[in-house]
């Protein structure tokens, strides 16, 4: 692959956040000359990275290709095996090291992909170390280790060790063991790594889990990993509905997102289960700080305020929440994609963490999610919305102009956020699509239904240009 091939497939391959491309697209040489860009940016003069991967067929040979490029510059290769994104960065918290996962998360089985941190779990966006990532890479042209400039260094060593015990115990310490009761829960692992991190975590712990597709395949035999889609979640509903069960969970491929079913087996918001945990989380913490990205609903920060604590909206983004969280001391952050931050496990995203906090406060309660959840659930939503324009800005300043006038609040922090007497919307430009990624909330169905009308006939007026 000569230089301008290598330039255009990094062009697409390296996204806002991470690394994710089509596996046939991507020679073994590119990710071994990724892997020792990496090393060179990422690793701030320590002399070891730590790599984990997921369960698909083409990991192992990314993790391999990856490792033997950190080794050509010299460093060390702390390979954590079979993971979750979550326990890479806890391992690169614990162990002060960059870090390195193979993963493609909840896409098809024929991606793959990386996802970066510096030492302490930092993140790795685009503008924070991916992009020069990248023209490290160029600069090698040739993505041959025998071109690489660092490649007369001593090569580094590559060693096993398994730290899921060490992760398992730091899970269970963000509940109180001695406060929780026994509760049933179905846990849909998609034949991803939430199949080898959930028995680690709940092991001897009062919670009787139901599991659902916990062997580790990364052909995906049973549905993709994608709990975002409510179609991937209807195994996990159905079985809720057939027991006793107080809830039911789904972790995407990398086990670092959750997503939570009722006993009745209905989808419940990512925002409802942040409020919950958020609100658990300062009676262990008075007054703590807690951050929501843009587009969560109204009911968190209302719930972190009335439980004494402060409330900080964010942009959408885990870089520039963590980035937030830093500044803010904060000690939780929620997104509405089914990531939750927690400041004491290095200010990075778990999924089980979040699943243990929820599971403590069904324990506690007594009773179903449901009826755990009820106090929150106020406020009807209509979902994340994509819609395909031609000109983003133009669409927006559109938009603006046809609300400008009885918006209650304006701001473009992140797209173009409106509030009105009765809901509140959000447009914003897609990080990764060519398109408006649209959030609607109401007081009430109706004033729901009347918004999101009208913005979508002003976005379609826009398109056709009128």
């Amino acid at each position: 692959m000569n230089a301008a091939d290598t330039r255009e497939l990094l062009a697409r391959i390296v996204k806002a956040y991470d690394i994710r491309a089509e596996v046939q697209e991507v020679p073994l040489d590119l990710v071994r000359a990724i892997g020792a860009a990496a090393a060179e940016e990422l690793a701030g003069g320590r002399d070891r990275l730590v790599v984990g991967r997921d369960m698909r067929r083409s990991s192992p040979m990314w993790s391999d290709a990856f490792a033997e490029g950190v080794c050509s510059t010299g460093r060390d290769v702390i390979d954590l095996g079979e993971v979750s994104t979550d326990l890479v960065s806890f391992a690169s918290g614990r162990l002060d090291a960059a870090g390195a996962m193979i993963t493609a998360s909840h896409n098809p089985a024929s991606y793959n992909g990386i996802k970066l941190c510096r030492p302490g779990a930092a993140p790795v966006s685009l503008d924070t170390g991916l992009g020069a990532i990248r023209e490290r890479v160029l600069l090698g042209s040739t993505m041959s280790p025998d071109a690489h400039p660092s490649e007369a260094s001593p090569r580094g060593r590559r060693r096993d060790r398994d730290l899921l015990p060490d992760f398992a115990a730091h899970v269970r310490s963000f509940v109180s063991e001695e406060r929780l009761r026994e509760v049933r829960v179905v846990v849909d692992a998609g034949n991803g790594m939430a199949g080898r991190i959930w028995p680690a975590v709940v092991e001897g712990l009062p919670i009787l889990t139901t599991p659902l597709y916990f062997e580790l395949d990364g052909t995906f035999p049973h549905h993709p990993a994608n709990p975002l889609d409510t179609a991937n979640l209807e195994d996990l509903r159905r079985e809720v509905r057939a027991g006793s069960q107080a809830l039911g969970l789904a972790f995407d491929g990398d086990a670092d997102r959750v997503f939570a079913v009722d006993e009745h087996g209905r989808p419940v918001a990512s925002s409802l289960v942040g409020a919950a945990v958020a609100e658990r989380l300062l009676e262990r913490h008075p007054g703590a700080t807690i951050l929501y990205n843009l587009i969560c609903s109204r009911v968190v920060p209302e719930t972190v305020r009335a439980a004494g604590g402060t409330a900080i909206r964010t942009r959408v983004g885990h870089s520039l929440i963590k980035q937030r969280m830093a500044e803010t001391d904060a000690v939780f952050a929620v997104e509405h994609s089914g990531h939750y931050y927690f400041r004491d496990n290095f200010r990075a995203d778990s999924g089980v963490i979040a699943a243990l906090v929820l599971l403590e406060t069904v324990a506690e309660a007594g009773c179903p999610l449901g009826e755990v959840l009820a106090p929150y659930d106020r406020y009807p939503g209509s979902g994340e919305r994509n819609l395909a324009v031609a000109d983003p800005a133009v669409t927006l300043a559109q938009v603006r102009a046809h609300f400008d006038a009885e918006a209650r609040d304006l701001d473009e922090e992140d797209g173009l956020t409106i509030s009105l007497d009765d809901a509140w919307f959000n447009l914003r430009p897609s990080n990764t699509e060519p398109v408006l990624r649209l959030n609607v909330e109401g007081d009430d169905v109706a004033a729901l239904d009347r918004t999101l009308d009208r913005v979508l006939k002003v976005v379609e007026q826009a398109e056709a240009g009128g």
